[in-house]
């Protein structure tokens, strides 16, 4: 479980919430509500006020680099510190068949970053934020620059990381996506999160 205790930002919060294991929840509000701000809070990417745990155990209790792996962020453009694709994998090869599912070329990895496109970005980074196994994902608009059969990959990359016990929060601006994902969401709105159905 992702347990969020008055996390404050800028112009958000103070938040509350909870995303239980095995838990999708939906997040949506208009742009400049502080939705990435409220991600990288938790991720603690950011100075917030406010407490964050997961399963039970306070992110101040440790490393930033061991919270950022169990909590894993995805931003809405991702970010890139090599020249080669597979530079950014522990283990390309062995990541291949998942960007196989997700429409990608097996030998994307010994591609220039500079050749992806938008798309290309974002499913190449969310193959590298499952590669690292994070218990919780932190999920920017995912599918933002992505067509119809890749979403549907990348929803259901998504169900079966919370059928093995995993959590995630993710932000969305599609109202289809935000039903089809989630049985409970939240909307940003003036610094604080509304309870919305996702029927």
């Amino acid at each position: 479980m992702l347990k969020v205790h008055g996390l404050a930002r800028l112009h958000i919060g103070p938040l509350y919430l909870e995303v239980a294991a095995g838990e999708c929840v939906a997040l949506r509000g208009r742009s400049g509500s502080g939705k990435s701000l409220f991600l990288r809070a938790i991720a603690d990417l950011d100075p917030a006020d406010g407490d964050v745990a997961l399963e039970g155990r306070d992110r101040n209790t440790m490393s930033a680099p061991d919270w950022r792996r169990q909590v894993g962020y995805l931003p809405a453009e991702p970010g890139w510190w090599a020249d080669r694709v597979a530079t950014h994998f522990a283990d390309w090869s062995a990541c291949r068949p998942m960007a196989e599912r997700l429409g990608l070329d097996p030998a994307a990895g010994d591609w220039f970053v500079s050749r992806l496109s938008s798309g290309e970005r974002q499913r190449l980074g969310l193959i590298r934020l499952l590669e690292g196994r994070s218990r919780c994902l932190l999920l920017d608009e995912p599918t933002a620059s992505l067509d119809e059969a890749s979403t549907a990959v990348v929803e259901d990359l998504v169900a079966q990381h919370c059928e093995t016990g995993g959590c995630c929060l993710f932000v969305t601006h599609d109202p289809a996506q935000f039903a089809r994902i989630s049985r409970r969401g939240y909307r940003l709105e003036e610094g604080k999160l509304v309870p919305e159905s996702c029927a």
